[in-house]
């Protein structure tokens, strides 16, 4: 037997010890993290069988903001509608309008009322044959306007109520619509009275009324009513256009709480106010007869 043993030799029974460089257990240990990082990737790497990965959460962010990640930010941020000013408090709820339009009144009737009228008395019966009445005044701003109540009183009428056909001595009031161009009475007229008055002491009522009442003071006040009579001339003209069988001298005036042989009547202060109301350059008419006509 040679006295020299080879390296790879090793006495018998006894495993010999394996002795490493150091340059062979530093690759040995960069190996095997080379190993563990490639395993960590291939874990970590999406299954395709398994389909696309949920999409994150809306409000998740990036964890470094690149030019995309603040573009997005700042759409979603535009996107967000910003509160504008507070509302404001509600308005205190509009003054309540007058009425407007005729009340009670047929659409033939209201064709005869002149386009240029602004003024208007409307006297409206509680029934044909009724005694009893209501008179409203109206006013409008311009011709073909509509209507605007203004005031309203109570009145009385003929005793036999309206007649289309008025006959002298019949006790009731014409039905239509009339001007109203002159006026006067038994007192000096009201201030600010426009329409031509003529102050006369035949302005007295002789007699009782229809139930027996007196009829004192009745003229104070009265305004023509253009039935009947000739326009522009006191009321106390005499002459009747369309004949005596007709009658005439329909004048608005003072009640004397009774019904009238034609006439219409209303409270003193009522005639008072409409002689100062009463405007000739507003065309005033009066419409008169029962509710509906």
């Amino acid at each position: 037997m040679s006295k020299h043993v080879r390296a790879s030799s090793r006495p018998s029974g006894k495993p010999r010890a394996v002795r490493r460089s150091p340059r062979v257990a530093l690759a040995a240990v960069l190996g095997l993290a080379t190993l563990t990082v490639g395993w960590v990737c291939v874990a970590q790497e999406p299954d395709k069988a398994a389909g696309p990965r949920p999409q994150a959460r809306a409000d998740a962010r990036p964890q470094k903001e690149g030019h995309v990640a603040r573009d997005e930010r700042r759409a979603a941020q535009q996107a967000v509608p910003h509160p504008g000013p507070p509302a404001a408090p509600p308005a205190s709820a509009p003054p309540v309008a007058a009425p407007q339009g005729l009340v009670g009144v047929s659409e033939p009737t209201r064709a005869r009322i002149p386009a240029e009228s602004r003024q208007l008395i409307l006297v409206t019966g509680r029934a044909m044959d009724s005694s009893e009445s209501t008179v409203t005044f109206y006013t409008r701003p311009a011709a073909g306007a509509d209507w605007v109540k203004a005031e309203s009183w109570p009145a009385r009428n003929g005793a036999n109520g309206w007649s289309v056909e008025r006959a002298y001595g019949d006790l009731t009031s014409p039905m239509g619509v009339y001007a109203l161009t002159d006026a006067g009475g038994l007192l000096p007229k009201p201030p600010g009275t426009r329409l031509p008055y003529d102050e006369d002491n035949g302005f007295v009522a002789t007699g009782l009324g229809v139930n027996g009442e007196s009829l004192e003071g009745s003229f104070d006040y009265v305004v023509a009513i253009d039935f009947n009579r000739r326009p522009g001339r006191s009321p106390l003209d005499p002459v009747m256009p369309d004949g005596e069988d007709k009658g005439g001298n329909i004048w608005l005036h003072v009640d004397h709480d009774g019904p009238s042989q034609g006439c219409v009547g209303i409270p003193k202060a009522a005639m008072k106010k409409v002689l100062q109301t009463l405007d000739p350059a507003a065309k005033p008419v009066i419409v008169m007869g029962p509710a509906g006509f």
